[in-house]
C-alpha cells in the first residue's frame, strides 16, 4: 500500500526518484575527488608523432572504429587472443579515444608490429587477397597524396586540449626530459611539416617512396598501436593485481 501511494503521487515519485539518483551519482563521483588521478603511471606512453596523428585522423575519417575496437577487456579469453588488457594511460593523448564496443573485425589495440608494412598496405587495398573470408571493404584511395600542410594547426589544437606538443622552449625542454630528445624534436609544433616529411622518408610505409600518401600515415599509426608500453616489465606489482 505504501508503495502504491508513492506511485500514484507524481510529485512525490519525482522527488524520491531524484533523491535516489543523487545518492547514486554521489557514490560514483565523490571518490574521484579523493584520488590523485585515474590514469596509471606507465613508462613509454607518449603523444603520436605528426605522421601518426595524421594517420589517426584518416582512421577516424574512414570510420574504422565502427568495426574495430581498441580496448582489450580484462578477461582471460581477450588477453589470450589480443594481449595485455588496455590501460587508461595508453589513451591519454587520444582525442577522442577509440575504445569502442563493436567488433566486426578484431581489436586493434595491439596490432602494431604484428604485420609488415607491406601486409598492412595490401590488406587495406584489397583485404580478401590476404584474408579470403574477410568482409572488410577495400580502401584503394588511401594511396592518394596526404594533405599535411595544416599539421601545425592540428598540433596546436591538440595542445590546447592537453597533448604536450611544444610551442615554447620551456615546453620543449620538459618534453626532452619526459620523452627523450628524439621524440621531443618531433613534438615541436613549428617543425611539424618537417617532421612529417622526415618520418615518411625514414621508412617505406606504403611501398611508394616517391610521395607521401594517406596510406603512409595510416600504416604508421597502426604500427604504433600497442607498442609504446613494454608489458614484460610489468609482470609483478601493480599490474599483477588485476589478473
Amino acid at each position: 500500500m505504501k508503495h502504491e501511494s508513492i506511485e500514484i503521487n507524481s510529485a512525490l515519485l519525482i522527488i524520491l526518484t531524484l533523491v535516489v539518483i543523487s545518492i547514486g551519482g554521489l557514490v560514483e563521483i565523490v571518490p574521484l575527488f579523493h584520488i590523485k588521478g585515474t590514469v596509471e603511471k606507465v613508462d613509454g606512453v607518449h603523444p603520436y608523432t605528426p605522421l601518426e596523428q595524421l594517420g589517426r585522423d584518416v582512421y577516424v575519417r574512414e570510420g574504422c572504429y565502427l568495426c574495430h575496437s581498441q580496448m582489450i577487456r580484462p578477461f582471460r579469453d581477450e588477453q589470450l587472443r589480443y594481449g595485455h588488457y588496455s590501460l587508461a594511460a595508453e589513451s591519454q593523448y587520444d582525442h577522442p579515444f577509440q575504445w569502442g564496443s563493436k567488433r566486426t573485425g578484431p581489436d586493434l589495440a595491439r596490432v602494431g608490429g604484428k604485420y609488415s608494412n607491406e601486409w598492412m598496405t595490401q590488406h587495406l587495398i584489397h583485404p580478401q587477397s590476404l584474408v579470403p573470408e574477410s568482409i572488410m571493404p577495400s580502401y584503394p584511395w588511401l594511396m592518394q597524396p596526404l594533405k599535411y600542410q595544416d599539421i601545425e594547426a592540428r598540433m596546436k589544437a591538440l595542445r590546447d586540449v592537453g597533448v604536450p606538443y611544444s610551442l615554447t622552449k620551456a615546453e620543449y625542454e620538459a618534453n626532452v626530459k619526459k620523452f627523450g630528445k628524439d621524440l621531443a624534436d618531433q613534438f615541436v609544433i613549428a617543425d611539424g611539416l618537417k617532421s612529417v616529411k622526415a618520418e615518411a622518408a625514414a621508412e617505406n610505409w606504403d611501398g611508394n617512396p616517391k610521395e607521401i600518401t594517406e596510406m603512409d600515415a595510416l600504416v604508421a599509426y597502426l604500427q604504433v598501436l600497442g607498442t609504446m608500453v613494454d608489458f614484460s616489465k610489468y609482470n609483478q606489482g601493480y599490474f599483477s593485481t588485476f589478473r
